[in-house]
């Protein structure tokens, strides 16, 4: 015979993100002068009580007193809590209605604003205690019902026991009274859920820490959203990613690590071993050493746009998909370009460094206008084209050079060889990808066939350009001037010292790799890259990978939905459907999808599926990973 399980849920800080009261603060204190003063003495009485340190009703007399509120607040209230659902509770609304029969809430609360808010998820009016509120004829509150048990101490055991439940009792809550319900022995577990507070003093009590609904769904195996509770996804994000991306992390429910700097190979190596989803810049390398130990990490994302960093091949191996952010900071990146062909073109950098020094040089010798000027683009990818289309706006002649066919923009012209750009532009800006073909582009036999006086602006990658032929080109005149913002050695942080050949040489403009560095594109980049993630992790889709086949799907609500990611060998197509009609199940729809290396294949099915299901499909010869998303 199956046990039935009960789950007794709390309101506050537990079905909705905030303490109830506190809002309706917010609202019947609008207009009072010591509203500041009134909100912070309620927070703290709720600590307290929350903590075991007042009583229950000591702590709503005085809070009570306080708020001095009304009915028709209330109604505001409950549209402002309706807003304040846990995500977790929002995830798991299916749940929530389907087992509505053995879901309670029971809550210090009150029934006038907790009842039209769980009521919404299914959950039955009956099964809803909380305190009740006493008006007087104008409609102020002016007390509570004191025969109610839960407006005393020990109210919640009280509650439970009268309502003779049978089966295994779980208790979810965040507060001390919430410990109190299994400490009296009417509870079989309980399980402190921080997903919006962590109170040590009530977590250290409880059976489980539940940072989410989804882990308690999880250990008793009752989640049909998700297979694997977000909260045990461990997310590391290195080298100071924007905290718009950490925010969104966290708000999924990701179990978030941050460390602002890069890390060592050997540091990652170790890192690397617990983590899920890892969040890099351009200084972290994530070589096939430090993926050796990656065996549970099942996505990457790059908060940049260059991917050379990251052991793309290795990790398409290991079924890891990557994500990079391709377009968020080209702008700035531009913007960059134009600011430092002016610069350079003026001399302005060291004329300023000369007004620090208190000499004044007015002069009009080596400074040019723009206009009328060859600018020659290496690279004519994202970046490259909108410098261009900028470029020509502002009145000089743009050639481009680069090894795949790209559509001229504006009236700019393309050059058929390197060596005929590099001997026909004034100016020459890299805008090139970081691939191994790549390295030593600008060397010195390159640097020679520049035009005397010419300028060279690198914004790519630190190792195009070879930085001692550079230095030579300087000092000895044959170029004017130099703007390098990436170099083949950079510093992990800014606590280390930046140290390079190319320090104090003339109309040289050094910059710490900040081409992409503007508020708005690490916006743009820490909402982008994350997104990617997510809906990946969610629904399989890996639109915009750069190293998986190109996939995009909408969530659905009445499927299932596998992943399984194999070696591109014939056959595996086959296997899959066959075990899958073996336990006569029926698919919704099948997507599959190859590159050269690896097929991915989504599949989506309308039928609950056996364990047996899942050991045979991950047991399929040629299969790198195997996910069952919900």
């Amino acid at each position: 015979m199956t046990v039935t399980k009960k789950f007794i849920i709390d309101f506050d800080s537990t079905f909705t993100k905030v303490e109830a009261l506190d809002i309706l603060g917010e609202i019947s204190l609008k207009n009072d002068p010591e509203k500041a003063k009134k909100l912070q003495a309620i927070r703290d009485i709720t600590d307290q009580g929350m903590e075991g340190k007042l009583t229950f009703r000591e702590s709503l007399v005085q809070r009570l007193d306080i708020l001095n509120a009304n009915k028709e607040q209330i109604g505001d209230l409950v549209i402002a809590l309706k807003k304040k659902v846990s995500d977790s509770f929002q995830r798991n609304k299916e749940f929530l209605q389907e087992n509505a029969a053995d879901i309670y809430i029971i809550s210090n609360g009150f029934k006038d604003f907790v009842v039209p808010i769980v009521t919404d998820y299914g959950i039955k009016p009956e099964n809803v205690f909380a305190n009740e509120f006493v008006y007087d004829e104008s409609g102020k509150i002016s007390g509570f019902n004191k025969d109610n048990p839960l407006s005393k101490n020990n109210g919640k055991p009280e509650t439970i026991r009268k309502l003779n439940l049978e089966g295994d009792i779980y208790v979810i809550g965040d507060g001390y009274t919430d410990y109190e319900i299994k400490a009296s022995g009417v509870a079989n577990k309980f399980y402190a859920f921080t997903e919006n507070v962590h109170r040590p003093s009530v977590s250290s009590k409880a059976d489980h820490i539940a940072p989410s609904l989804d882990e308690i769904l999880y250990v008793n195996k009752m989640n049909k959203k998700f297979s694997y509770p977000k909260s045990r996804i461990n997310v590391l994000l290195l080298e100071n990613v924007h905290p718009i991306g950490i925010e969104l992390m966290k708000e999924e429910g990701y179990n978030v690590e941050v460390i602002s700097s890069a890390l060592s190979e050997e540091e990652l190596a170790e890192k690397i071993k617990k983590v899920s989803v890892l969040g890099i810049r351009s200084k972290t390398q994530v070589t096939s050493k430090v993926l050796e130990n990656a065996n549970r990490l099942i996505a990457i994302g790059a908060f940049c746009i260059g991917t050379n960093q990251i052991d793309l091949e290795t990790c398409q191996e290991k079924g890891i998909a990557v994500f990079n952010a391709p377009f968020s900071n080209t702008r700035s990146v531009v913007e960059l370009a134009i600011a430092e062909i002016i610069f350079l073109m003026r001399g302005l950098t060291d004329k300023t460094s000369s007004m620090h020094l208190g000499k004044w040089d007015k002069s009009a010798t080596g400074s040019f206008e723009i206009r009328g000027k060859k600018l020659g683009i290496i690279g004519y990818g994202n970046i490259g084209s909108q410098l261009s289309v900028l470029a020509e706006n502002m009145g000089l002649d743009v050639y481009y050079y680069d090894v795949v066919e790209r559509l001229a923009l504006g009236n700019a012209t393309k050059i058929e060889s390197l060596d005929e750009l590099l001997k026909t532009c004034d100016v020459i800006s890299l805008h090139v990808d970081g691939r191994k073909e790549n390295e030593m582009l600008i060397n010195q036999e390159k640097l020679a066939l520049m035009k005397k006086g010419a300028y060279l602006i690198n914004l790519s990658r630190g190792h195009v350009v070879d930085v001692p032929a550079l230095k030579e080109a300087l000092e000895s005149g044959h170029l004017a001037g130099a703007s390098i913002d990436v170099f083949p050695s950079e510093p992990k942080n800014n606590s280390e010292p930046f140290v390079s050949e190319l320090i104090g040489l003339p109309n040289t403009i050094l910059t710490p790799h900040i081409g992409g560095s503007t508020l708005e594109a690490q916006q743009n980049i820490a909402r982008f890259v994350p997104g990617k993630i997510i809906e990946y992790i969610n629904t399989g889709n890996t639109y915009n990978s750069v190293n998986f086949p190109n996939i995009q799907l909408p969530f659905l609500q009445d499927a299932h939905r596998l992943i399984h990611i194999h070696l591109n060998e014939p056959g595996i197509m086959a296997k899959i459907n066959r075990v899958l009609a073996d336990f006569s199940i029926n698919i919704v729809g099948q997507y599959l999808k190859t590159n050269e290396k690896i097929g991915y294949v989504i599949t989506d099915i309308d039928k609950a599926y056996s364990s047996k299901v899942i050991d045979e499909l991950k047991a399929i010869e040629g299969t790198i990973r195997f996910r069952v998303l919900y």
